[in-house]
């Protein structure tokens, strides 16, 4: 295209991520001597060996509230266009509403597997992005995936939430109870301080290792919790020949009846969870495993496993809009509670100890991530009779792997380039000149149609878009109601600026008082209790209003220029 190969012609490029293995099948500009190298920067080396003649600027950093000091006001004045190729929904709303502001266009893409999508945002002509949405991502009840499952997908699920469970958030709150002087403080009034304490307990007190052979043993317990005590204590609720209260067998329809497993150490399976969960959880105390199966084998045969007698009077979740019980059959007390933190030890005699928490990553074989998922996946897909999984579907799925293809990543980017060449050409075009894509390979199809035009608003006979905005300077807040009372004819009733409430009809009289003399500015700093930033140019106040006949209507943002 010869795009910023000329006079002031230049392209900016971010992206924070490093490339990963599984990125290298979907695009065109990544090798696999790329692999842990910065995207930004690797596909803009690439570009210049295809082109010497092009001007590309990269960064590292996410785009966001947290780096508008670097992507700032004259950033983004300087640049006549974006292009968005983005993997997450809010980081797309975030960038929308970033050239909503500025009024610049937007070109934004996305695929899934053979399907692919372009849609043309055009300031002042077009919807937004963010004008409409996806439906939410379908989630898997709770109750499925802790006593129900029906399905591989539940039980990966529920594998992934124990990695998380068993080898991240223990250590980080153990980390934070000893670092943090607060921390009991604050975990007493949350929903799960019993859960919080009790994991703490179990992994500075209970179940401290101090040998590999000891994480042995605690992966060989949690194979006897997981898939042979719960499975009991939940047939104890439920026996397999219980019926509900219309007379209909409680195990049935999608409910399937559990077995409790026997661990086998000649069983490659059981073997393999043991093995996995044994080598994380001495990476949490910092411990050197073993690779050796018949030296798992023989530690395994010196552990003792208790007898588990189910007990009653437990609750257990079987409805999605019923309470769940996350401490077991016991509401803790306070007295409970206090035992909990007697028995821990202090943070003073702890110090400089610290675990490590695994960070969940699925493209590095060789950190045994995805073999214990796939093991505990399967060991539960085995209690309830259902067909398990091999590595590469449970990775697939643990791992929200994104299905892409190249041929539909270039096809889209094809697209894009077709509507950008429209952008930067000096003839304006009218909207029907501009089109939004809608590909599916694997049919095929191929659907285009117009950008929908942005919908207008009205107030006192005042047309406007989600482009328009009131436009003002640093006045004080009674200028401000005063000036929409005069020249707009409407009354300010509430007014805020992000998640800070500046002024309401119904604030104590002495309150508005206070406020009404400071400056818009301040106002928004003595509220927020921080100063605005440095690089602000402008704040962006929302406000909801009455019209000239006290009908509540919908109004345009306030710029405020500082």
């Amino acid at each position: 295209m010869g795009l910023g190969t000329s006079g002031k012609g230049h392209i900016f490029v971010t992206d924070m991520d490093s490339i990963e293995k599984s990125n290298l099948n979907r695009q065109f500009l990544f090798r696999p001597w790329d692999v842990s190298k910065l995207k930004s920067e690797t596909a803009a080396r690439a570009v210049k060996n295809m082109n010497p003649a092009v001007q590309i600027t990269t960064f590292t950093d996410r785009v966001g509230v947290e780096t508008e000091s670097v992507f700032n006001d004259e950033f983004w004045m300087a640049l006549d266009g974006v292009t968005n190729a983005l993997d997450n929904v809010d980081a797309r709303r975030y960038v929308d509403g970033r050239c909503v502001f500025y009024r610049k266009p937007l070109l934004e893409s996305g695929t899934l597997g053979t399907k692919g999508n372009t849609q043309v945002i055009l300031p002042n002509v077009t919807e937004s992005y963010s004008s409409s949405q996806d439906p939410p991502e379908k989630s898997i009840p709770i109750c499925t995936l802790k006593n129900f499952p029906n399905q591989i997908e539940h039980t990966i699920q529920w594998a992934r939430d124990s990695f998380e469970g068993l080898f991240r958030q223990p250590a980080e709150n153990v980390n934070l109870y000893l670092s943090t002087p607060n921390f009991v403080d604050t975990a007493l009034r949350g929903n799960t301080a019993r859960e919080t304490l009790l994991s703490i307990k179990e992994y500075l007190v209970d179940a401290r290792p101090t040998s590999f052979e000891e994480c042995v043993a605690w992966a060989r317990h949690k194979f006897e919790e997981l898939f042979v005590n719960n499975i009991k204590q939940l047939l104890h609720n439920f026996p397999k020949d219980s019926v509900t209260s219309t007379g209909q067998l409680f195990w049935s329809g999608p409910k399937r009846a559990p077995d409790a497993l026997v661990f086998d150490a000649t069983n490659d399976l059981h073997l393999d969870f043991v093995v996995y969960a044994a080598k994380l959880h001495a990476f949490n105390y910092g411990l050197k495993g073993a690779d050796d199966r018949e030296y798992y084998r023989k530690v395994l045969k010196t552990i003792h496993v208790p007898t588990f007698v189910p007990r009653d009077g437990v609750k257990i979740q079987v409805q999605e809009n019923e309470q769940p019980n996350n401490n077991d059959s016991v509401t803790a007390d306070q007295d409970e509670l206090d035992a909990l933190v007697a028995a821990l030890p202090k943070p003073a005699e702890l110090a400089g100890f610290r675990l490590t928490p695994v960070d969940f990553e699925k493209d590095d074989d060789s950190n045994h991530h995805i073999d214990f998922i796939a093991a505990c996946s399967n060991l539960r897909a085995s209690n309830y009779n259902i067909a398990i999984a091999d590595r590469h579907k449970t990775k697939f799925i643990a791992g929200k792997i994104i299905p892409a293809i190249a041929t539909t990543t270039a096809l889209v980017t094809g697209l894009v380039c077709l509507e950008l060449y429209k952008l930067l050409d000096a003839q304006p075009k009218p909207l029907d000149q501009y089109k939004n894509g809608f590909v599916n390979l694997a049919l095929p199809f191929f659907g285009f149609s117009e950008p929908i035009a942005a919908p207008k608003m009205k107030y006192n006979n005042v047309e406007f878009t989600l482009w328009d905005r009131f436009e003002v300077g640093n006045m004080t807040l009674r200028e401000l109601l005063k000036h929409f009372e005069t020249q707009h004819q409407l009354e300010i009733t509430m007014m805020s600026c992000g998640v800070s409430m500046l002024y309401s009809f119904f604030m104590p009289k002495k309150k508005v008082e206070e406020r009404l003399n400071m400056s818009l500015r301040q106002l928004v700093e003595t509220v927020a209790k921080k100063p605005v930033p440095p690089h602000a140019k402008t704040l962006v106040l929302e406000v909801c209003c009455n019209d000239a006949e006290g009908e509540d209507v919908e109004v345009p943002s306030i710029i405020v220029k500082l």
